[in-house]
């Protein structure tokens, strides 16, 4: 049964309150001790608040006075549900009496969201929105604690269901050891909360640099905004602002308060004003193949099978760095995993220590933790965070060798492990548009040539790109050309299609598609008309800018426009990958000549390939 909080109440409505520190969850809820406030998220280009997430408290100087603790007894009182609405309720009513300004953000974890919107009239939500008159499209679910998903699809019914409503969806704490990418490409949030450990130091950590500008990547192509989180100094703020991170998050920016704020804190807009920018770290580091799991070992000393729940919760209180133990048989082999916040779940729970708390710790742990050997490498590591199972990177794993325990592993080293051995391994990318380069494009030209394959390679060059680099300089020519990846990126299918950046405005596109055609000319389309954006209001008047030519002399010369040269490559036609690049090259010519914009040039024979 839904708990109803009294709008006004002050005081304690049952004779326990004469002890607050005997309540329960459901109790502070009735008694209307809960109290929300508000945390703002700022642009980081322009220092405007975008909006407030809404965090609760606890009564102030009770033992659940924190969200973290609140939140953890209402798990093991099984009121999480009723906490979460009561939250969501709570914040509501705030948010529309101060105005209603700026998006709210709302945390729900995955399976109340499911829950919720499956009767969403019953809990009292939908009326709520009405009786306030919500706008429903500044409203964002900010989706917690979603490592573990049991029901992808009615998850994703509920999604559909808030959507429909207008609300927009955040996924929170991504990169913390309990998300994974499958999930974002599965949901596809409007925005991405990065979790603070990447934002923490980030002035001196180019490794950190490095993963943010991959995801930033990823958020691109998915169409997503990130947030940065624990933004706590004015050099963390200035190198995400400088990545190009679009909101952020955090102490340095605005505290949790009850009011809405309605400007970013004065040290905070001092960065974001300012015209000064960021040194960002640099990292000289060659690739590895010979990465293995067994480097992220944590030398844990494991549970013998005999332990008992007061030996676990020794252990826990000894080192409280301590995340997960193993339990392991006397010959070594691992039978079980004791993660410590599902322990102290239990733990917490009335009477546990009487009932149990001398009996076997195997009673509550993971009979079936996963299970690595310390010698798998990158690419199996790859295929574990993509796996169906999330939990281990909530619960942790247990590494073995020969099958004997070794130590453990946490998801959060896995998935920073993973991050920047990807990272290390595209130095064969371009570093501007981390798409491939000159090397595994040849490579995968060979591969489809020896695959016997048809396929079509079409190259992509840039009209009048000099003289736009020329006049507004080279960062707003690096614009122009992530503009072109992101727009040939979005416009091809990743599972057929390969994408090369060869060099400046250079492109190939090697298309197995069908719709290679229709695909390629809507790309041409899109970045044309995105492309005189990044021209001043001047240029777009005049169609153009005055510039000097390859010669020195000021002439006009129009808007930077797309040309693709595209060649079919029947089977046999061409033997070696130079001979494709050729021909695709020489069609490329022909496009900007005939300022067609995709021009399909008839296959040759290797024997009349023109050379360039």
């Amino acid at each position: 049964m839904m708990v109803s909080v009294p709008a006004n109440a002050e005081g304690c409505l049952t004779e326990r309150c004469a002890e607050p520190q005997l309540m329960t969850v459901s109790e502070i809820m009735a008694s209307g001790l809960l109290t929300m406030h508000f945390q703002p998220l700022g642009q980081l280009r322009d220092g405007e608040v975008f909006g407030h997430e809404a965090l609760v408290r606890g009564p102030k100087g009770h033992a659940l006075g924190t969200p973290d603790a609140l939140f953890a007894a209402a798990h093991a009182q099984g009121v999480n549900f009723d906490l979460e609405v009561c939250c969501v309720k709570m914040a509501l009513r705030a948010w529309a009496q101060q105005g209603m300004r700026g998006r709210l953000l709302v945390n729900l974890s995955a399976s109340s969201l499911a829950a919720l919107m499956a009767h969403p009239v019953a809990h009292g939500i939908l009326g709520l929105v009405k009786e306030l008159a919500l706008v429903t499209s500044r409203l964002v679910v900010e989706l917690t604690e979603h490592e573990r998903v049991d029901d992808l699809p009615q998850l994703q019914r509920a999604i559909a269901a808030i959507r429909a409503h207008g609300v927009e969806l955040a996924l929170d704490d991504f990169g913390d050891g309990r998300s994974s990418l499958r999930l974002w490409a599965e949901l596809k949030p409007d925005y991405v909360k990065i979790d603070k450990y990447f934002s923490k130091d980030i002035a001196t950590h180019p490794e950190k640099v490095q993963t943010i500008t991959a995801l930033k990547r990823i958020a691109d192509t998915f169409g997503t905004l990130m947030v940065a989180e624990g933004i706590e100094t004015p050099q963390e703020l200035r190198v995400l602002r400088d990545l190009g991170i679009e909101l952020g998050q955090g102490y340095l920016l605005g505290r949790p308060q009850a009011e809405l704020s309605d400007a970013l804190l004065p040290e905070a807009m001092e960065v974001v004003g300012s015209r000064e920018i960021s040194v960002l770290p640099s990292k000289t580091r060659s690739g590895r193949c010979d990465f293995t799991v067994g480097e992220i070992t944590q030398r844990v000393h494991p549970l013998s099978a005999e332990a008992t729940h007061q030996d676990v919760a020794r252990r826990f209180q000894d080192d409280e760095t301590l995340k997960a133990m193993a339990v392991v048989k006397s010959d070594g082999t691992p039978i079980g995993l004791i993660n410590r916040q599902s322990f102290y779940n239990q733990y917490s729970k009335p009477y546990f220590k009487e009932l149990y708390g001398n009996r076997s710790c195997l009673l509550f742990a993971n009979p079936q933790p996963m299970l690595l050997e310390s010698h798998i490498g990158l690419e199996e590591l790859t295929d574990v965070l993509t796996s169906e199972d999330q939990r281990y990177l909530s619960e942790g794993f247990v590494i073995t060798k020969d099958g004997a325990y070794l130590g453990m592993g946490t998801g959060e080293r896995l998935v920073r492990a993973v991050t920047e051995l990807r990272i290390e391994a595209a130095r064969h990318a371009n570093p501007l548009t981390f798409l491939p380069g000159n090397i595994p494009l040849t490579l995968h030209i060979s591969r489809l040539l020896n695959s016997g394959s048809e396929f079509v390679a079409c190259y992509a060059d840039l009209n009048h790109f000099k003289p736009f680099n020329d006049h507004y300089g080279y960062w707003r020519g690096d614009e122009m050309i992530r503009l072109l990846s992101s727009t040939l990126q979005a416009h091809c299918d990743v599972r057929r299609d390969f994408i090369g950046h060869v060099g400046g405005d250079d492109f190939v596109i090697l298309f197995q598609s069908e719709d290679w055609h229709e695909r390629i000319q809507n790309a041409v389309n899109v970045f044309n008309d995105k492309a005189t954006y990044l021209h001043d209001e001047e240029a777009r008047l005049n169609g153009g800018i005055e510039a000097e030519d390859r010669d020195g002399v000021m002439r006009f010369f129009p808007m930077t426009t797309l040309s693709a040269g595209v060649m079919q490559v029947p089977p046999g036609t061409f033997t070696r990958a130079e001979m494709v690049a050729s021909a695709a090259a020489a069609a490329k010519h022909k496009a900007k000549q005939l300022k067609s914009g995709v021009y399909v040039d008839q296959c040759v024979s290797a024997a009349s390939t023109p050379a360039l």
